[in-house]
């Protein structure tokens, strides 16, 4: 039985209170600066969830009011990211579509004596902030009569300043204990193109501002976010109620509730970036990243993902998620639908000597698919021990083993190079496998010699040798230089039709799909995970 989580209370207690059901509304409102990562999938979650709850809309917001880092590559990289987890949204939006409805209520601020135009630099202006405890120093610019304030502004949207000469700043309080309320900058100057809105603007809104206005403008009943902008609530309140009109009862609240943290990651969208730029990764979708992208390359599944999200629940309290718990859902989503497929990564050759023919098997737990069996086939050099221990139930010398959806074999002796290595074991093998099975210590996958072909692997570990890089400065300086080794190994032919889509189980080793730059002439698996 679903048990509500405490932000379906508080919305429950609002309803109980008076706001109307049919009024709730709920967005996601990503910043196209960057890929979508695993934390981002708990805010989608969350909101398509509450949606879907209520019978309510769910809106993608894009929060494009940066022209220099924003980009229209990612809002096609984030709408691919949410469709592919299988979340749909009512009515795609942009902050940009509101940049003239917010500076006319910006104007409506300076007129009610709200904000003005402060000619500092953005170097005086935090000085003046000092901290929590001390007295905040007032701009000398904050007693500027209304009118003054009205054509300043009007001459910053006219492109009249330089970028940073002046700011249009939230009159609040220099006093607050709340750094965030003292007297907040609205409007910066940044003469840079707009990927959507060209050069119409030269003046941008930050992101204080224009968030909570937008939800005001869309009617977003509920803005949900992470702890971080906790600080923010006061703010986004005090700016809601100077701009309400006094017909509207219904004002957006924001809620917020813990972000996802995963042990050996990072969720930021920033250093991301970083280590990309530093080539310590590849790209936004390289498979040991978070992002949604790196993971789906990687071969998660959106089901996994899902679940993992359902598992964690939404909570006030901040704490560190073991990678474990994910891989635990994704692994029971992939048992479920992976083909089961043979590989030899470290090849031993195994001669038959009583067999000189080629036998074409049928294996039916994937496909019915056929495995040909010859005089000569490989099986993983850890699968022979030259002299047998007692806990040792694996191929050697005198031992039986049953070759997996094959015969039973014993090892009758080694034959070896010049240089005193194994060059290949001889063997017999047993046509009745029935009666000979009681006899077999363990069963062994294999590839036939003949017939299999190379493929190429990339195995994935723990990105970071630290569990909190998030937690400490340098954070590039600890990335596990081993979190990708390359390897080679041998298939059986069924594999030589592998489907991207598809997710494969190589037997006794993980969970593999083909990688994006995989080709038909050079096949990449990646690890998804191991057994």
């Amino acid at each position: 039985m679903h048990q509500n989580n405490f932000l379906e209370k508080l919305i429950d207690k609002d309803i109980k209170k008076g706001f109307p059901k049919e009024k709730l509304s709920f967005r996601f409102p990503p910043e196209p600066n960057g890929y979508l990562h695993l934390g981002h999938v708990k805010s989608i979650y969350l909101n398509f969830s509450l949606a879907e709850k209520y019978k309510c809309p769910f809106i993608l917001r894009f929060d494009d009011t940066n022209p220099i880092k924003e980009e229209s590559k990612f809002i096609q990289a984030i709408k691919t990211d949410i469709k592919w987890l299988g979340f749909k949204w009512v009515k795609e939006t942009y902050a940009s579509d509101y940049f003239l409805e917010l500076y006319k209520l910006a104007k409506k601020l300076i007129l009610k004596g709200k904000a003005y135009v402060d000619s500092q630099n953005k170097k005086e202006i935090k000085e003046q902030r000092k901290t929590s405890y001390e007295v905040g120093i007032k701009s000398p610019f904050r007693n500027r009569s209304k009118q003054e304030n009205i054509k300043l502004f009007e001459k910053m949207k006219a492109g009249c300043f330089n970028e940073g000469e002046c700011v249009l700043r939230a009159k609040i309080d220099m006093n607050s204990p709340n750094l965030k309320l003292r007297d907040p900058i609205m409007y910066r100057i940044l003469k840079k193109k707009h990927y959507k809105t060209k050069k119409k603007w030269v003046i941008y809104p930050t992101y204080d501002w224009a968030h909570g206005q937008n939800d005001y403008l869309e009617k977003i009943s509920h803005s949900l976010c992470t702890l971080e902008f906790k600080h923010n609530n006061p703010l986004y309140n005090w700016f809601i109620l100077q701009i309400k009109n006094k017909n509207n009862v219904i004002l957006p609240k924001q809620y917020e509730y813990s972000r996802l943290n995963l042990n050996y990651s990072i969720m930021s969208k920033k250093k991301i970036q970083i280590l990309i730029k530093k080539k310590l990764v590849d790209n936004w979708d390289d498979p040991r990243l978070p992002t949604i992208s790196g993971l789906r390359r990687r071969g998660f599944t959106p089901k996994s993902i899902c679940n993992f999200i359902k598992e964690i629940g939404i909570s006030k309290r901040e704490n560190n998620l073991e990678i474990s718990l994910l891989e635990f859902h994704l692994k029971k989503h992939l048992n479920q639908i992976a083909y089961r497929v043979m590989v030899v990564f470290n090849p031993l050759t195994l001669i038959i000597e009583n067999f000189n023919k080629t036998k074409w098997l049928i294996e039916k737990t994937t496909n019915n698919r056929k495995l040909p069996f010859s005089r000569e086939i490989y099986i993983e050099s850890k699968d022979f021990l030259e002299t047998k221990t007692d806990n040792f139930f694996r191929l050697s010398i005198g031992q039986k083993v049953r070759l997996k959806a094959a015969f039973i074999i014993k090892a009758k002796s080694i034959i070896k190079n010049n240089n005193g290595n194994i060059k290949y074991i001889l063997c017999k093998f047993y046509q009745n496998r029935n009666k000979t099975n009681k006899k077999a210590t363990s069963t062994l996958h294999w590839v036939s010699k003949k017939y299999s072909f190379p493929i190429n692997i990339n195995f994935y570990g723990k990105l970071f040798n630290i569990k909190f890089p998030n937690k400490v400065k340098n954070f590039s300086n600890y990335v596990n230089e081993n979190s990708k080794i390359k390897a080679k190994a041998y298939a059986e032919p069924y594999l030589k039709n592998a489907k991207h889509e598809n997710k494969y189980q190589f037997l006794r080793s993980g969970y593999f799909c083909l990688d994006k730059e995989s080709s038909s002439q050079n096949l990449i698996f990646n690890q998804i995970v191991s057994l």
